[in-house]
């Protein structure tokens, strides 16, 4: 075992590979343990998209030692815990969070869930059946599907540009040995990450980390293919239904999550749209009363990223705020942003950053996915430090780069049957 002391948290590497990070937190009274694993769905093939999402529904299902799903939601309903898993484009995770004494007991059922599942063919049909109204559901959210859209549209047909969830006939198509070739290929120690935060000893869950999954089997597994970026001009994607709202998604290809500009990017974000104060919901809700909701987000990948807004417009004036927020875009690559929103924007960011840190699943799920994806640690003083580094000009650069027509793509879900309008008003000034 090697292991690497911090002042906050310590990470430590089994025999097998499997990293286990440990961030104690005395003041609380809950703990969180998180397995993650770099098997998300851009590690699929099109033939099995959607495995890595239908493994997440199946690993409740029942292992040797509990084999029913009543047995295992019991024990962790009895302790008053709370469990549950998601998955992503390059993870999926799986966490419990309960009360500090119960240490042991979540780290024995998370990594008996992990290592030890049935995969019932009975559970694998019923559960199929279970995604399939998942992926329906989803086609009835046009503010949940317009992103998967803008995904597509972004990254095409390869792993990033497809729904996590999959394809409704693919996913009637995975068989119990798709599932077990899976896991076998990625669901290795080198590949997995367990995060513990709360109130506990480092050392003793290190050791507990080790006698549940310390015999797991050390193995090579592969990576997921490198993203194949080709853009070199402006992307419409209309999808037609009948809505009383248009949905939208407005974006620009950005960069990689450890690319020197990222946290130029985040506080670009934040000015642009991330919280109620940010130029997009000042122009588009509040002046003109445009939409009922907006927002943006910075998605940065390992190797890919995007900067893209997000919106319910009014449909007779989709036109409109598709001008205003093209125009807010534009401005941010044209005139350095004031002292005034700067500020605003690192305290905005460095405060919800500290909040996170008042919740032993946030941390767990921050400082693992971190450790998977980045393969480090940024400790919240060192990124409140990079925040604080931030100037006008860095993100007048940083915009002059990235709104560029070629990069620009644009989602729409609503009853419009052709894009000519959209097409027209789709231009950086």
């Amino acid at each position: 075992m090697t292991s690497k002391d911090n002042n906050k948290y310590q990470k430590h590497t089994l025999a097998n590979g499997i990293r286990v990070v440990t961030i104690p937190m005395t003041s609380v009274k809950t703990i969180t343990a998180i397995i993650a694993i770099g098997a998300g769905s851009r590690y699929e093939t099109k033939e099995i998209n959607g495995i890595s999402h239908f493994l997440e529904h199946m690993v409740f299902k029942g292992t040797k030692s509990r084999p029913s799903a009543l047995e295992i939601t019991s024990l962790i309903d009895g302790i008053g815990g709370d469990f549950n898993a998601f998955t992503g484009k390059e993870e999926v995770a799986f966490y419990i969070k309960a009360g500090a004494d119960h240490l042991e007991l979540l780290l024995d059922v998370i990594s008996d869930m992990l290592t030890n599942s049935l995969y019932k063919e009975e559970e694998l049909d019923m559960e199929r059946n279970v995604i399939i109204e998942e992926i329906n559901m989803y086609e009835d959210l046009p503010m949940r599907k317009v992103g998967e859209l803008y995904e597509e549209l972004v990254w095409g047909d390869q792993p990033m540009g497809w729904d996590i969830a999959g394809k409704k006939e693919i996913i009637k198509k995975i068989s119990r040995n798709d599932i077990l070739r899976y896991v076998n290929e990625h669901y290795v120690p080198k590949n997995l990450v367990v995060a513990i935060a709360g109130n506990f000893q480092s050392g003793r869950a290190v050791e507990l980390v080790e006698k549940y999954l310390g015999k797991l089997g050390e193995r090579e597994f592969e990576t997921f293919p490198t993203v194949l970026e080709s853009q070199k001009s402006p992307r419409l994607l209309v999808r037609y239904k009948k809505t009383d709202q248009a949905h939208l998604c407005l974006g620009v290809r950005a960069f990689a999550v450890n690319h020197p500009d990222r946290y130029i990017l985040e506080i670009l974000n934040t000015i642009l749209g991330g919280g109620m104060s940010s130029r997009l919901f000042i122009n588009v809700r509040e002046r003109r009363g445009l939409a009922y909701y907006i927002r943006s987000s910075a998605d940065l990948y390992s190797d890919t990223g995007n900067l893209v807004a997000q919106a319910g417009i009014d449909l007779r004036r989709v036109d409109e705020a598709l001008r205003v927020m093209i125009e807010e875009f534009s401005k941010m690559a044209k005139e350095a942003v004031s002292e005034e929103e700067l500020e605003r924007g690192k305290e905005f960011l460095s405060g919800r950053l500290l909040l996170e840190l008042e919740d032993t699943k946030n941390v767990a799920a921050r400082y693992g996915l971190d450790e998977l994806i980045e393969k480090r640690i940024i400790w919240i003083d060192e990124l409140v430090e990079e925040i604080r580094k931030v100037s006008r000009e860095d993100i007048l650069r940083v915009a002059g780069r990235l709104f560029e027509n070629r990069r620009l793509n644009f989602a729409i879900i609503g009853p419009f049957k052709s894009g000519e309008n959209f097409e027209r008003i789709l231009t950086f000034q």
